[in-house]
């Protein structure tokens, strides 16, 4: 009989991180047949390289989900924000997706999907206490 441990892992590889991701993204793709699976990463750099805003998500099901978006505070309201949206909903729509989902807090940008045409299909109040998580999804 083998032995496996279980550990706790707070800055676990990117690779450990990746096997784990891998794999339940394998499972799902062979119990549905749909393996149009694709990572959706755009970044905002500056003339140094270095990147000051981005979005990352995956394609998949027929779905853009939208599972980072960042712009560094002092770009804010510039714009930025909205064409890495657009540039990833676009990319969606080339994969053939008809759908985008994305999760947000009270604190970050509910407003901002809403004006992009996303709407809240769901909330998680108190999470974190005195906050509220927005589980959102916009027709493409």
């Amino acid at each position: 009989m083998s032995h496996f441990t279980i550990t706790s892992e707070p800055h676990a590889s990117a690779e450990d991180l990746a096997a784990v991701e891998n794999q339940i993204n394998e499972f799902n793709m062979r119990v549905t047949g749909d393996r149009d699976y694709h990572l959706v990463a755009l970044f905002l750099c500056d003339e140094g390289a270095k990147v000051r805003g981005g979005i990352i998500g995956h394609v998949w099901g027929g779905w853009l989900h939208v599972t980072i978006l960042w712009v560094d505070e002092a770009l804010r309201g510039q714009g930025y924000g909205g064409q890495l949206l657009q540039m990833a909903e676009d990319e969606a729509g080339g994969h053939g997706c008809k759908n985008a989902h994305v999760e947000t807090f009270s604190f970050q940008a509910r407003p901002f999907y809403e004006r992009f045409g996303y709407q809240v299909i769901a909330e998680l109040p108190d999470y974190p206490p005195g906050h509220a998580a927005y589980f959102l999804r916009k027709a493409l």
